[in-house]
């Protein structure tokens, strides 16, 4: 038995949960916030079998595609003293899934 814990973004979490319930994957959804946007994220935990295992990885794959995404990059002003930043858009690649699989030795439903 495996345990797969897959942190991504919240505009793909609803959808994923969903997607692996129609698959017949059990799901626990965890609110989490890190990263380098510092912005909202969501934790998944799905223990699935050995067999089990590429399919659910390609759900999360089919579900969680990276795209573009514009965000502020705060810039200190040079020769200001202080705390003086300025902010420009900076365009970043965000989604996907940041993905680990475990092996269970045991797995109890108490």
């Amino acid at each position: 038995m495996k345990l797969i814990i897959a942190i991504v973004q919240d505009e793909d979490a609803n959808r994923l949960v969903s997607t692996l319930m129609d698959s017949g994957f059990g799901v626990t959804k965890l609110a989490t916030t890190g990263g380098f946007l510092r912005a909202g994220n969501t934790t998944l935990l799905t223990g699935v079998t050995d067999e089990k295992l590429d399919e659910a990885l390609q759900v999360i794959e089919k579900v969680c595609r990276s795209r573009k995404q514009m965000t502020a990059s705060h810039t200190p002003l040079g020769g200001v003293s202080g705390s003086a930043y300025t902010s420009f858009p900076i365009e970043v690649t965000v989604g996907g899934a940041t993905v680990f699989v475990l092996t269970v030795d045991q797995f109890l439903k108490i």
